[in-house]
């Protein structure tokens, strides 16, 4: 039972500007409609649940569904982690510290359930939800982190956005020259890309006398999920293609020469 995509580089691509869209969506509804960080994040679970259990309860692979979980968590990740750091006045490094606390306990806790960590292998309804848990767990982390970056470590919006890109490259790096684990590499990136997406989002709605390109909340959301969407679809028309490739039934001799 087969319900997570392969991870191509048409993958990470799409999960940047899944995080990315998280990132201004969530501020969409925080701060431009001022929800607040507290209610946002509760309408927010709210579709998180909304998106997720029929990811769960699915019996195959829906690229529709699978990357609405993705998107998600991108969005309410971003209202917790906000809702944490500036309600809460924990700060970027302490909410940092927590949301990797929790996402390092949940990875100790699907370690020692025998479920395995690599995501080819799983298949399993446990496996899966540790799965979520921990995408969950990263986006809200990753929002910390980018935070952190572009605001309290002065690099700013495009020197984060820089420094985490770097990061990145150096991984996919690793993957293909070293022989650090696969899935150390894996969860390393899918928790970098989404700092890369809060800082590279931050950037374009900013304004500019913050560092920002001033495009806005509205705008970069729309355009964003103009891409994904427009991801989704292909992804969604590949999957069915291969589908009916592996299905199509072989076409019988035409007479009885063919058929000996």
């Amino acid at each position: 039972m087969k319900k997570l995509p392969e991870v191509t580089f048409l993958f990470w691509i799409m999960k940047i500007a899944a995080t990315t869209l998280g990132e201004t969506s969530g501020d969409l509804l925080s701060m431009t409609l001022n929800l607040g960080y507290a209610v946002s994040s509760l309408i927010l679970f709210a579709f998180f649940l909304f998106t997720v259990i029929p990811q769960l309860v699915a019996k195959k692979y829906h690229p529709m569904i699978y990357w609405s979980v993705i998107l998600s968590t991108t969005m309410v990740g971003t209202t917790i982690s906000d809702y944490m750091d500036r309600t809460l006045h924990l700060g970027y490094l302490a909410g940092s510290a927590i949301l990797l606390s929790i996402l390092l306990a949940i990875f100790a806790v699907w370690r020692l359930s025998g479920q395995p960590l690599a995501v080819e292998k799983i298949r399993s309804f446990p496996a899966e939800l540790l799965y979520w848990l921990a995408i969950l767990a990263s986006n809200t982390l990753g929002t910390a982190l980018g935070d952190f970056f572009s605001d309290t470590s002065g690099l700013g919006y495009a020197g984060g956005a820089e420094l985490i890109g770097g990061v990145l490259l150096l991984a996919a790096f690793a993957a293909y020259f070293t022989r650090i684990p696969r899935v150390f590499l894996f969860w390393l990136a899918f928790v970098l890309t989404r700092p890369f997406g809060a800082t590279f989002g931050d950037l374009f709605t900013k304004p500019l006398g913050s560092g920002g390109l001033g495009v806005g909340t509205i705008d970069s959301s729309i355009l964003l999920l103009a891409v994904l969407g427009g991801c989704i679809a292909y992804t969604t028309w590949q999957h069915y293609r291969g589908l009916r490739q592996q299905v199509s039934p072989v076409e019988p001799a035409t007479n009885f020469r063919e058929s000996r």
